[in-house]
């Protein structure tokens, strides 16, 4: 995980509160969910064992998942963000040029994505293709669906 990833203060603290979370209760509750299966005797045909290091081994790749993407973090100001050409953090109102529609979009990093919100990736097809992009151009996208075509028309944070 040696790439960047630009984040909000907020994202930051958040994640950091996750991983403080995981660390010190779930952590612990998956040892003792060992612990306890490991009482009920023979480990060879135990599944509640099995399950729980199973358990164990997923949340300590979670943690160590978390860890290497707030080493990479880069807390992005809001204020500092130049709105002249759509970059990470803007919220960019676009016009699809093959329905007319008009969407507006924030361009976040991949942990705050979600389009529900109306955040996109910096890294999905549509998010890099329109970086870069000042007021009026257009940006050609090509998407799974195919080559999309999107006119800028307003760029804020």
């Amino acid at each position: 995980m040696a790439s960047t990833n630009y984040v909000t203060q907020d994202t930051f603290e958040k994640m950091q509160q996750e991983l403080q979370h995981m660390k010190s209760v779930e952590r612990p509750a998956a040892s003792k969910a060992i612990a306890e299966a490991r009482e009920k005797g023979d480990l060879r045909e135990n599944a509640e064992y099995d399950a729980a290091k199973e358990a164990q081994g997923m949340l300590e790749a979670k943690i160590k998942y978390l860890e290497g993407v707030i080493a990479t973090a880069r807390i992005l100001d809001e204020n500092t963000i130049d709105v002249s050409r759509v970059s990470i953090l803007t919220r960019v109102t676009v016009t699809n040029m093959a329905t007319q529609k008009t969407i507006t979009w924030q361009i976040v990093s991949e942990k705050e994505a979600n389009l529900k919100e109306g955040k996109i990736s910096v890294t999905s097809p549509i998010g890099s293709g329109l970086l870069g992009k000042a007021i009026g151009e257009i940006a050609d996208v090509q998407a799974p669906a195919g080559r999309m075509q999107f006119r800028i028309d307003h760029i804020t944070v």
